[in-house]
């Protein structure tokens, strides 16, 4: 048994169901993991863990679209914050006699494990962009510069990854391994079915996206525009994980934002998307550009009325590009991670992993 300080980045609701599944199957394995993130990952993840709230890094949006200015200074006046809560993560790690840190994408806890000499695995997609080889759109190289720049400063020098990815990418370096997206365990029990409804998803309100697909004729289910109820061709609702996991798995398509976990969901469940990023979001321009060279859906830098009715005609042919979508489990990288937990805790006894039912 190991003990595992596992931070996770709270902003956004991936960060959080993916830990979800990394968490239970090392509480399964025996190991005791202290969990610790803010915002969304906190409020997600206290529902299965006890999780100790810490300082979170957090992006400013507005309309659809990252302020980087915002985001600095928001983050630069809550620095006495961030050291505060810095110091407090050192002494619980301490008093909980942690001996690995495990990171999605949360710097904090990677902070402590290089200060207490631990080794640290980060579980994330965002590295895809810094360890692998991967074509990228060459029209955003000032996006992908500060991207990369980003994912170097908030989990730098980790003794492994284990990267996720939903389309090809290969390793460019010898502690990075890339495996197939984590689902969650509900997602994985879900058989999808058809109605004809149109799932929207955006991280922060977008009245132009709104007014957009009102002059679309079409039935959408609209999540994340701060409204509830129906307008017109659109019925807006408040977030919920299990209303949203059913009204995506009954769609006819998604047109939303790209983070990593939607995609990855809807991809699974056999949903032709129309991506929408968060406008110099590199992350989700990345997998926007992937969505499209895969042909699993469709990507415009501008979207409008005829783009959207062009989509959805041609869904058939983005259907029939995701039946041969590579479905697999989470049990490729959770057998990777009890391996090397087992290499970097030698009191760990090494077991072979089960590949049941319940978390493949």
């Amino acid at each position: 048994m190991a003990n595992i300080l596992y931070g996770v980045n709270g902003e956004g609701a991936g960060h959080s169901t993916r830990a979800k599944e990394v968490i239970s199957h090392l509480q399964d394995k025996g190991h005791n993991v202290r969990v610790v993130s803010f915002d969304r990952g906190l409020t997600n993840l206290s529902k299965s863990f006890d999780v100790t709230e810490i300082y979170g890094f957090r992006m400013a949006y507005v309309n659809n679209r990252v302020r980087y200015k915002r985001t600095f200074a928001k983050n630069l006046i809550t620095a006495p914050s961030a050291m505060k809560s810095s110091a407090h993560l050192m002494r619980l790690a301490d008093e909980w006699g942690t001996q690995l840190v495990v990171t999605d994408f949360e710097p904090l806890s990677c902070h402590v494990g290089h200060h207490k000499r631990l080794q640290i695995i980060a579980i994330d997609n965002q590295h895809s962009l810094t360890n692998t080889d991967i074509p990228c759109p060459r029209h955003c190289a000032r996006d992908m510069a500060a991207a990369k720049l980003l994912v170097r400063l908030m989990t730098p020098r980790a003794n492994a990854y284990l990267v996720t990815s939903f389309f090809p990418a290969r390793s460019r370096r010898s502690n990075t391994f890339v495996f197939p997206p984590i689902l969650r365990q509900e997602v994985l029990d879900t058989k999808p079915w058809e109605d004809d409804n149109v799932l929207v998803y955006v991280t922060s309100p977008s009245a132009d996206l709104a007014k957009l697909l009102s002059k679309v004729r079409c039935r959408f289910v609209a999540y994340g525009f701060g409204q509830d109820g129906q307008q017109g061709n659109i019925l807006f609702k408040k977030p919920g994980l299990e209303e949203f996991l059913r009204d995506l798995a009954g769609c006819k398509a998604v047109i939303a934002n790209t983070g990593f976990s939607l995609v990855s969901e809807a991809l699974y469940l056999g949903k032709p998307y129309l991506a929408v990023p968060v406008k110099h979001q590199f992350e989700q321009i990345l997998n926007a550009y992937h969505l499209e060279k895969t042909s699993y859906g469709v990507y415009w830098k501008d979207l409008n009325k005829e783009r959207v009715e062009s989509f959805l005609f041609n869904l058939p042919e983005y259907a029939d590009h995701l039946k041969s979508y590579p479905r697999q489990g989470n049990g490729a990288l959770l057998s990777k991670l009890d391996e090397l937990i087992a290499t970097y805790v030698p009191s760990v006894a090494r077991e072979p992993y089960s590949h049941d039912a319940a978390r493949t």
